[in-house]
């Protein structure tokens, strides 16, 4: 079922089905609540900041104060660092932001785990699933989720960068021609070269010459980086 999630979210077409992707995944994954935040940074100081989430109506008035997001250390966290962080009240208590953690667990955010990717260019992505229930206890488990959420923390990455930034702050698209994006396309499905050859009525080496040229466009080092790539472009579906 998560491995379907991933590429379900790379599909989304708008913010509407971008939302309902992630929803879909983080209450797989055992979690009630998601937040998947967007910053672009414009200049010292100033920041765009794109939020889809489910947040609760009555908890969206607490979260979004400045102060709050000061004081809040997962928050703080994810500013910082990359790496994961798996939260509870604790957390909070031992920060002396246990009063935080009281306000919000009221509204289901009782434990959860967050993280964020820092991109060139000032662009970040962060990703949070809560649960008023308590994390697993077994280490393995808890790992596999931590683990799962990362992947998908990736693809939603790509698909926020494509349909929620502003088309002026989007990259240039690659100028692909018909044959190089329907490559990359059956490539997207798991095709070898020889199959994408026989597919497209082409040799295979024909197909690998398409495929590296779209790779050499896209400034990628591999097709697998370049189907991504094109699809958080919005060049293939």
């Amino acid at each position: 079922m998560l491995a379907g999630g991933y590429k379900s979210v790379l599909e989304a077409r708008n913010p509407d089905e971008f939302r309902s992707e992630i929803v879909r995944f983080t209450r797989g994954l055992g979690f009630d609540t998601v937040t998947a935040l967007t910053v672009i940074d414009r200049g010292p100081g100033e920041s765009q900041f794109i939020s889809i989430d489910n947040t609760p109506a009555g908890y969206l008035d607490s979260s979004s104060d400045p102060i709050f997001a000061r004081r809040d250390p997962v928050m703080q966290h994810c500013r910082v660092q990359s790496m994961p962080i798996v939260w509870d009240q604790a957390t909070y208590v031992h920060k002396g932001a246990g009063e935080l953690w009281e306000e919000q667990a009221s509204f289901g955010y009782v434990t959860g785990i967050a993280m964020a990717l820092h991109m060139p260019e000032g662009r970040h992505f962060m990703l949070g699933v809560d649960r008023d229930l308590p994390l697993p206890n077994d280490p393995l488990e808890l790992q596999r989720t931590v683990a799962d959420l990362q992947l998908f923390a990736v693809h939603a990455q790509d698909v926020a960068m494509r349909i929620l930034i502003p088309e002026s702050l989007q990259p240039e698209r690659p100028n692909l021609t018909p044959r190089e994006l329907e490559a990359l396309r059956w490539t997207m499905d798991a095709k070898t070269a020889w199959e994408v050859g026989a597919i497209m009525g082409i040799s295979e080496r024909t197909a690998v010459l398409h495929i590296n040229n779209a790779m050499h466009k896209l400034g990628c080092a591999n097709k697998h980086q370049a189907v991504l790539k094109a699809l958080r472009l919005g060049l293939i579906h």
